[in-house]
């Protein structure tokens, strides 16, 4: 039998309907006109979210616990979803972080899509907390000079690679009696299994290259479980790049 056109054009219709539907909820007023692009990352329990509109106006905010979220509204409504461990948010991009295992991307991806569609629909605030956004990489006046090539280096050269990725890397610290850099991985770099790597091989020998002062660069680092599979591949790759020079992707 000849196939029908007419049936394949319906079948066709109800696939890109089914499709739509995972990112264009309907609300009373209709379909709402906002596409979200989303891209994976060097961490599997991460995803990057692009809405096609501003979410900061500049710079990133890092929500790691529902406690940090309660000054945003949108990172609220994403830490209401059962799974969700942690959620970033940059420029132009929302970084959503699953817990390990226990729940899929199948099961998550459509509810942080109607979180987002709901938050950009209500027309709230992205942040209600009166405060300043973060400015860890702006050099101020009473900077030395090495603070200042650090935080010139870290903005222009390493945290568009790392932004990329749907996270960030901000600025704690430079200790100048031990020469050593303290800096904070957020958003998917946070939890990525090769971020320590990437801290030493990439980040270290940057900035080590540029400030020969800076002797070593570390990472504020929350607790680990030491029995979790990620924490002990981590410790491998660390033990076995420490001291060489290898190139990694940005995470």
């Amino acid at each position: 039998a000849q196939p029908d056109p007419a049936c394949d054009l319906a079948m066709l219709g109800a696939r890109i309907f089914r499709q739509a539907r995972t990112v264009l909820p309907r609300t009373v007023q209709g379909w709402r006109s906002l596409f979200i692009d989303v891209n994976s990352t060097p961490n599997i329990n991460s995803l990057k979210f692009h809405p096609g509109k501003p979410v900061l106006p500049s710079g990133t905010v890092d929500f790691p616990n529902i406690k940090a979220a309660q000054k945003s509204p949108l990172a609220k409504a994403l830490f209401r979803i059962d799974g969700v461990s942690s959620v970033f948010f940059g420029p132009d991009f929302i970084t959503v972080t699953k817990n390990k295992d226990k729940y899929s991307w199948t099961e998550l991806k459509p509810e942080v899509f109607d979180a987002i569609m709901d938050f950009y629909a209500s027309g709230a605030p992205i942040i209600t907390a009166e405060e300043d956004m973060p400015q860890d990489t702006k050099v101020n006046e009473d900077d030395s000079e090495i603070v200042a090539m650090i935080k010139e280096l870290l903005d222009s050269r390493i945290r568009p690679a790392v932004q990329d990725d749907g996270g960030d890397i901000s600025f704690i610290g430079f200790d100048e009696d031990s020469g050593v850099v303290t800096v904070r991985l957020q958003g998917a770099c946070s939890t990525c299994s090769s971020s320590k790597v990437t801290l030493k091989s990439g980040v270290e020998n940057m900035l080590m290259h540029y400030v020969p002062e800076v002797t070593e660069v570390v990472a504020v680092e929350e607790e680990e479980d030491s029995n979790d599979p990620v924490v002990k591949r981590q410790k491998e790759f660390v033990a076995e790049m420490t001291g060489e020079t290898y190139k990694t992707p940005a995470c």
